[in-house]
């Protein structure tokens, strides 16, 4: 019982110390209050952006980059004409394979970098001309570019282009040249004479139609395939001479770098082609008619 007694605290103790521990809340808060009242509130930065020596955006850095190294599918979005200069160092091996009195003569646009080189039409791995030739059924194999200068004795067609300097890709070209190419391309058809010419792309039709017409062609003008019997090209009227021209057809560029089009869509408009080319050859060799070259 003593020792129970001896373990209570004395009521005058206590609240001595309960006022100690309010002393020292009061004291606490009070300066708490104080620093909270003397310091500034946090001032909101931006970080500033990490600054470029050369002022680019990520942006025009990557395209150039992509360009330098070669990347194609940045590069393309960039390209544009460029001068006879640029390739002045390249020699053109390519000539025109025709004969008089064929059944078509095939227009391009102008050779590429490999075509002039080799001196093989559409020699680039990517083009699809002798793939949709056969394919269409203007050849009853599957040709190389190799055998370009044969096509006129073995199939009686013709390969010719509108512009004769060669590029990379076509865009380096000026509708200027390109319309100044129609007068020389309508002298070679006059000259040679076959039953029909296939235009093989969309561009080239248009520089036609502008030299022609004197206008670009409107969208609801234009149409792949047989064109008007009124667009026959190389016509002759000289004197006592007279050629109606030939047929023209349009039919889809085969440049492996040209997009907007599946390979069934231009299979489809060249079987149009090859199925009138295969009906002519036939009829030409049951009558016993053949190439005057």
């Amino acid at each position: 019982m003593e020792h129970l007694s001896s373990t209570k605290q004395d009521p005058k103790r206590r609240d001595n110390h309960s006022h100690q521990q309010n002393q020292t809340s009061s004291s606490f808060q009070g300066k708490l209050d104080q620093y909270l009242c003397n310091t500034p509130p946090r001032k909101h930065t931006t970080r500033a952006p990490i600054q470029d020596n050369d002022k680019t955006t990520p942006t025009s850095k990557r395209k150039r980059e992509l360009t330098e190294t070669g990347n194609t599918s940045t590069s393309k979005k960039l390209k544009g004409y460029a001068p006879p200069s640029k390739y002045a160092h390249l020699v053109n091996n390519l000539t025109d394979s025709l004969a008089p009195n064929l059944l078509c003569i095939f227009v391009g646009l102008n050779p590429g970098i490999r075509t002039a080189t080799t001196g093989h039409a559409y020699n680039h791995p990517s083009n699809l001309f002798w793939k949709l030739l056969y394919k269409s059924g203007c050849t009853p194999r599957l040709c190389r570019a190799v055998e370009d200068g044969d096509m006129p004795q073995l199939y009686q067609l013709g390969l010719t282009n509108i512009v004769s300097r060669p590029t990379k890709d076509g865009s380096e070209l000026s509708k200027e040249e390109m319309d100044q190419g129609v007068a020389v391309l309508e002298a070679k058809i006059a000259l040679q004479r076959p039953e029909a010419v296939a235009i093989v792309g969309k561009s080239i039709w248009e520089s036609i139609w502008r030299v022609k017409h004197g206008k670009s062609i409107k969208k609801d003008q234009f149409k792949y395939g047989w064109q008007d019997d009124t667009e026959r090209i190389g016509v002759v009227v000289t004197g006592d001479e007279q050629w109606p021209g030939a047929r023209l057809f349009v039919a889809t560029t085969t440049s492996g770098l040209a997009a907007g089009m599946r390979p069934h869509e231009k299979e489809e408009i060249w079987k149009e082609l090859g199925v009138w080319v295969a009906k002519r050859r036939a009829e030409r060799t049951h009558n016993g008619e053949e190439t005057t070259g």
